[in-house]
């Protein structure tokens, strides 16, 4: 009947066009326009595929250069990605100073010798999932087999409901899950029962996976931690060991905390227990952040809070965890697409550097721009599954999944096809191609913005480590230990976290971004290079070193004590 009503309609406006009503009417009959179904099927794109990718590309690699290293082979002569590095620079150099939430100054001032051995326990609390482990450490001539170092391991997904547990009851939780695997560990024969019933609490390495202002080996104060815990909630302010220790013992958990790291500290200790070139950790996963061994002097004293005398007199470096994601505002170029991400964000401006380059929200940034594809284009044929309406329902496991063209599921359009719920024959061939190409140009953004900063902070610890020694007297027992920190012809980087592991491509890319802002900077590749180097389990690795490390330390002044005594 609606059709019906139509069809006269559109009849009488053409009446008045001068045609006879049976004239229009018969017109309008056999005009496939008279079908309203069929109109509502006929749908004009505003631009090709080619045309939208062409504009992503600019986009998204243009501002900062991206894409100069795929033709080029040599220095960029006012290459942008340096220049971005050189801005990244100032920001770092200026939260050395003053800022109190990042740029956060550990209490290890020294990088493991290797040299390091025994049984630790050591505890890795992330961003997704608790990890309870066994290390055997052995030095570092046997540590080519990471994974042979963890005798026992437990992992424990932290889900929502866990992420809002408040203040003292995710400890309670974290807890329980810590005399859990101490029974599995017992049974397993790794840990002596008598030992662990009788005797003093079993010391405990612990890898924190947040921001943390620290005030001793074991101790910090608990800062806003972000990624929607709620654990801090409450305890702001208060030391992260001391809340630990004391649940451990109401619960009866013969455990006690005695080191305590941020998780990218833990990469760079356990990189640098096997290479002793280490002097960055880097993680990008969910999250991205980077611990960097900095001279002590490019450090603002406020950074440090109370600290004995005793540690400035052995410290002339200190490891920093910058907490990278809080980087980069007011100067990394957005798209559009970022700014609708940035738009919904309940903490738009906390880290801007993170939602460019992270796990967390590369899917995002690609679920939007596939939304405007499908509406301007005719992706999968300008129909809109209902699930990519849901913000963060792409992850950037779908994204490798879809550059890598299968994964342990099957092929790529089919899992693809099965996730969102598609019609059959969809994605296409071509559909394929496009979300390829488009995951690929963000995934390559992320590369270059993380190796402009891994660069910026080599740089700026390289122009700190001349100015320490040009200031130290010949005779001072930190100058030979500076010297060598400036003639080092390869620095490693220590990775880690899933983006860098899993996603195609994505380590290759970094490198190839670093050897050419070395390029580009002046620097010979044969004189001067950064390489990236896994570090597989680092934070359980890096939790345990740091452990072994404080054990050492106090070992080594009981014996002074006594020799004192004698």
């Amino acid at each position: 009947m609606a059709s019906l009503k139509l069809l006269i309609i559109n009849a009488l406006k053409s009446l008045s066009r001068g045609r006879s009503f049976l004239q229009a009417l018969l017109a309008l009959w056999i005009s496939p326009k008279s079908n309203p179904n069929k109109l509502k099927k006929i749908k004009v794109f505003r631009r090709t595929r080619k045309e939208f990718l062409k504009e992503a590309k600019k986009l998204l690699l243009g501002p900062i250069g991206s894409n100069h290293f795929i033709t080029n082979s040599g220095p960029i002569p006012n290459d942008p990605l340096l220049l971005l590095s050189k801005k990244l620079k100032a920001q770092f150099d200026q939260g050395l100073q003053t800022n109190p939430a990042c740029m956060l100054p550990s209490y290890n001032h020294q990088l493991p010798g290797g040299h390091e051995s025994g049984q630790y326990l050591a505890v890795d609390i992330g961003g997704s999932t608790l990890r309870v482990g066994v290390v055997d450490l052995k030095g570092r001539q046997t540590t080519d087999d990471d994974d042979s170092n963890i005798v026992h391991m437990d992992s424990y997904k932290i889900d929502r409901n866990v992420r809002l547990l408040r203040g003292a009851f995710f400890f309670k939780w974290m807890a329980r899950k810590i005399e859990t695997s101490l029974k599995k560990a017992i049974d397993g024969g790794h840990i002596s029962k008598a030992e662990y019933d009788l005797g003093d609490p079993m010391p405990m390495g612990l890898a924190w996976s947040f921001p943390l202002e620290q005030t001793s080996p074991n101790g910090g104060n608990i800062c806003p931690m972000g990624k929607s815990f709620l654990a801090c909630d409450g305890l702001m302010g208060q030391d992260l060991g001391a809340t630990c220790n004391k649940i451990l013992q109401e619960l009866r958990v013969n455990v006690e905390v005695v080191s305590i790291v941020n998780d990218s500290n833990a990469t760079l200790l356990s990189s640098a227990y096997s290479s002793p070139s280490a002097r960055f950790g880097l993680i990008l996963g969910t999250g991205v952040n980077i611990a960097a061994h900095l001279p002590v002097n490019l450090i603002g004293k406020s950074k440090f809070g109370e600290r004995p005398d005793s540690w400035y007199e052995q410290a002339s470096h200190v490891m920093v965890n910058t907490e990278l994601g809080m980087f980069g505002r007011d100067i990394l170029p957005l798209t559009r697409w970022d700014k609708i991400l940035k738009a919904g964000h309940e903490r738009p401006d906390f880290q801007p550097l993170e939602h460019l380059v992270s796990g967390y929200y590369l899917g995002e940034v690609f679920r939007i721009a596939l939304l405007e594809a499908i509406k301007t284009t005719g992706l999968l044929g300008g129909k809109i599954p209902p699930l990519l309406l849901d913000a963060y329902s792409m992850d950037t496991g779908t994204m490798s999944l879809i550059i890598n063209g299968r994964d342990g599921r099957g092929k790529a359009d089919a899992v693809f096809s099965q996730l969102y719920h598609l019609p059959a024959g969809y994605p296409s061939t071509e559909d394929m191609r496009f979300m390829q190409q488009l995951a690929g140009y963000i995934a390559q953004r992320s590369a270059s913005i993380v190796a402009a900063s891994v660069f910026a902070l080599w740089e700026l610890k390289n122009e700190a480590e001349q100015n320490l020694l040009d200031e130290l007297e010949p005779e001072s027992p930190f100058s030979e230990e500076t010297a060598v920190e400036l003639t080092m012809e390869r620095t490693t980087v220590g990775y880690t976290g899933s983006v860098l592991t899993c996603f195609p491509g994505y380590k290759e890319t970094l490198q190839r971004y670093l050897d050419q802002l070395m390029m580009s900077s002046g620097h010979s590749l044969k004189e001067r290079r950064i390489d990236l180097v896994e570090a597989k389990e680092s934070s359980l690795l890096g939790a345990a070193v740091s452990l072994a490390g404080v054990v050492e330390e106090e070992r080594m002044g009981l014996n002074e004590k006594k020799a004192m005594a004698y």
